[in-house]
């Protein structure tokens, strides 16, 4: 049996769009169509498929409205946004995976024919239903925790994502070095706004070196993600500029379609936003920047694997762990999809494999334990 879908969205060449996309993937089986969030909310009470796609602009009861609606009922199943490439757009989307959606697709945009439409849905939307409903070639975890919501006293820091399937296997974990760390460097992409949100909440002040994350997103969507996650704690959080210079205590993300690259003399560490070919399909690729980071820092390097799809990262976590740095994973438990994560555990290069709730302690530890500021070291 196929992944059971409900398809949400009030405009009905959309709603054909996405239903004839699917329907060509044996694996995969529309149950029902919903115009709006409240009609959705009944089809759910109907047909329990095992997964959602969701639209966010309609009328009576929208996206965000409906997303909260349905795990405040309890629905686990995984909910995926279907949202236009535009500023207003990526607000919302974010605004969605805050109230507990999984992931986001983007709406086809200037492409030219219905079948060009049809094969870019189908590759975007199909895959990641497969993973993220456990049929695909990773697992998924089903419960939804709301990305950006602020910390309650006394509540869990932990995904509340409970892990599902298979494991991956591990290879033994290298020795973990002892010499200081320069630079933090982290990788994610599908769950990554969440977890992003629950690491850089979880520092208790701001690191005492430079943080540069690749997240897997689009145009628009990453100088949105910048924003929300630069409220949650205490570093202060930017999107990438060309050029900029690299200091502690920023958080810098790397801009949607663009690699993220640093460069600069020793010592003077600086922002370069390139526009290479896309890397493990990807681009913004995290072995991009990793190797780069490799590159200017050497061994003196942190790198974190956070939950997504794919390996982008695998590689560049091997040339961090030759050069001498660390590597930390995310572990499957709380992972929404351990796919980046788990290539890297499964190649044997993580030092540690740990659980959401305890990343941002692991990275402050590390950072702290090598004294290299405090005995008058720089950037």
């Amino acid at each position: 049996m196929g992944v059971r879908v409900l398809v949400v969205d009030d405009s009905v060449v959309i709603r054909r769009l996405v239903v004839q996309a699917l329907e060509a993937n044996p694996e995969i089986e529309i149950v029902g169509t919903a115009a709006n969030g409240a009609i959705a909310l009944t089809k759910y009470d109907q047909l329990k498929p095992d997964a959602i796609t969701m639209d966010i602009e309609m009328p009576e009861m929208n996206g965000v409205e409906a997303v909260r609606a349905l795990r405040k009922r309890g629905v686990r199943v995984p909910i995926i946004m279907f949202s236009t490439l535009t500023a207003r757009g990526a607000t919302a989307t974010l605004d969605a995976l805050a109230a507990g959606a999984t992931d986001y697709v983007t709406k086809p945009a200037n492409v030219g024919s219905v079948q060009a439409a049809l094969a870019q849905v189908g590759e975007q939307l199909g895959p990641k239903l497969l993973a993220l409903a456990g049929r695909g070639p990773v697992r998924r975890a089903a419960a939804a925790a709301p990305a950006f919501a602020p910390s309650r006293p006394g509540a869990p820091t932990t995904s509340l994502r409970p892990g599902v399937g298979h494991k991956a296997p591990s290879g033994p974990a290298p020795v973990a070095p002892t010499h200081p760390v320069r630079a933090v460097v982290v990788g994610s992409s599908t769950g990554g706004p969440e977890a992003l949100s629950h690491v850089l909440r979880g520092l208790t002040s701001p690191l005492p070196v430079p943080v540069l994350i690749t997240q897997h997103m689009p145009p628009l969507f990453t100088a949105q993600l910048a924003h929300r996650l630069d409220r949650l704690g205490p570093s202060t959080v930017v999107e990438a500029e060309h050029g900029q210079r690299v200091v502690p205590g920023t958080v810098y993300i790397a801009p949607g379609d663009t690699h993220m690259e640093i460069a600069g003399r020793p010592g003077a560490p600086t922002i370069a936003i390139t526009h290479g070919d896309p890397v493990n399909f990807c681009r913004p690729s995290v072995d991009v920047m990793f190797r780069s980071a490799v590159a200017h820092y050497g061994g003196e390097l942190l790198a974190v694997v956070l939950t997504g799809m794919g390996s982008d990262g695998r590689t560049g976590a091997g040339q961090v762990v030759t050069a001498g740095g660390t590597v930390i994973a995310q572990d499957e438990q709380t992972s929404v999809v351990w796919g980046m994560p788990g290539a890297v555990v499964g190649a044997g290069l993580a030092h540690k494999t740990l659980p959401l709730a305890e990343v941002a302690s692991s990275i402050a530890g590390r950072v702290a334990r090598t004294d290299y500021y405090r005995t008058g070291g720089r950037s």
